[in-house]
């Protein structure tokens, strides 16, 4: 097939985002954008191995480099590392610690090996990995599988998502399974195990175990998919897009439960103007009781307004994602259509690769030219149009 413009555009986005120490989190020179981001450069890293491209390849490289030589001596992984010497160079959260940057640096190292055949590149980190992994152990606090996140602890960094958060679960898991591919080692794959049963016995419908909440986990009605996270305060029951799809991608959940999350997934974004799924749902509104956590929760202006950013926005980034477990689930068609409606979002005003849109007003938000719209391009189509595939 003849190369879409779409998908030519992502590529070239992702070469003016580049630099010697990787992957920028936009082409836009904006100074809190214009450094090195774990989830970001890992994401742009995702889509370079896809693209089959060696100078992006490299720059995934160059990412990982960066910032496993910025790794606290504690195991953090930076949130992100600034490029220039006129700001701080190294930032490992705002208003709170990122701990998705621990898991996606541990997934881009395994990825990177893995599709470059490159077995030493894990042994080069592994000393990293294990301290990052060791650090995750630590933040279960309760030595019961799951880790606790605080507010602001994740990409959703200005959500109201904290205690066990889904996403975080399910990006662990992948973290592990990536590792133990190389590893093989007989405590990762119990743990992974461990992880996993934790996730179905908390986070499904009428599962069998030990709850971690069970009042809680009684008070709420989970139905079509699982719930963003829970906490000593209770559920929070929004749809993470994010999170349900990496389940469906880590094949989690039973057959009949996954085949839910995917029919919801169609209805609610079939329902929407712009044919892509909101990262939450339903948008926390003025007078709902979470509102006294987004409001504050911001280090520079306010922009969750309902239908926008993380309350209810829509990302391209997200949306790639769900292309993916859609794939995984063989519904290819429906992965076609995704993306198309992913580009259409990418290529408003002249491929300006918005963050997010309204899910409303279908209105661009955020920063533009944004290097992980351009990730979800590249990523579901070479997974669609070459077969692509991650190690999951």
């Amino acid at each position: 097939m003849m190369t879409d413009i779409n998908y030519l555009k992502a590529i070239e986005l992702l070469h003016k985002s580049t630099s010697s120490a990787g992957f920028l989190a936009s082409a836009q020179d904006i100074s809190n954008y214009k450094r090195v981001w774990a989830r970001d450069g890992v994401i742009c890293g995702l889509a370079a191995l896809a693209s089959g491209d060696e100078d992006l390849i490299e720059t995934f490289r160059d990412t990982l480099e960066t910032l496993a030589n910025n790794q606290h001596h504690n195991g953090t992984i930076p949130s992100n590392v600034g490029i220039s010497d006129n700001e701080e160079n190294v930032s490992y959260g705002g208003l709170a610690g990122r701990v998705d940057a621990v898991t996606w640096f541990i997934i881009g190292v395994c990825q990177y090996a893995y599709y470059t055949n490159d077995v030493n590149f894990v042994k080069k980190y592994n000393s990293n990995i294990l301290k990052a992994l060791q650090l995750l152990e630590a933040w279960e606090f309760n030595n019961k599988g799951l880790l606790y996140v605080p507010l602001s602890g994740n990409w959703a960094d200005e959500y109201i998502t904290d205690g066990y958060v889904l996403y975080d679960q399910l990006l662990r898991v992948w973290a592990l399974k990536s590792y133990n591919h190389f590893v093989k080692d007989e405590f990762i794959t119990t743990k992974i195990q461990t992880i996993t049963e934790q996730i179905e016995i908390n986070f499904m419908p009428q599962s069998v175990g030990e709850k971690y909440h069970e009042r809680a986990y009684e008070e709420v009605k989970i139905e079509n998919y699982m719930p963003c996270s829970f906490s000593p305060a209770g559920y929070k029951i929004q749809f993470d897009a994010f999170a349900n799809s990496l389940a469906l991608l880590l094949n989690i959940g039973s057959p009949a439960f996954q085949q839910k999350i995917i029919d919801y997934s169609i209805s609610l974004k079939n329902e929407l103007p712009l044919g892509l799924l909101p990262a939450f749902w339903p948008p926390v509104y003025e007078n709902d009781n979470d509102w006294h956590l987004l409001k504050n929760n911001c280090k520079y202006e306010f922009r969750n307004f309902p239908n926008e950013f993380h309350n209810g926005g829509s990302w391209s980034m997200v949306n790639g994602f769900f292309g993916l477990a859609l794939l995984k689930a063989e519904q290819n068609e429906e992965a076609i259509v995704l993306l198309d409606a992913i580009n259409k979002a990418n290529a408003v005003e002249e491929y300006s690769f918005y963050e997010n849109f309204n899910s409303e007003t279908k209105s661009p938000n955020g920063v533009p030219y944004c290097t992980w719209s351009a990730a979800a391009t590249v990523m579901l189509h070479q997974s669609i149009y070459e077969e692509f595939k991650y190690l999951v």
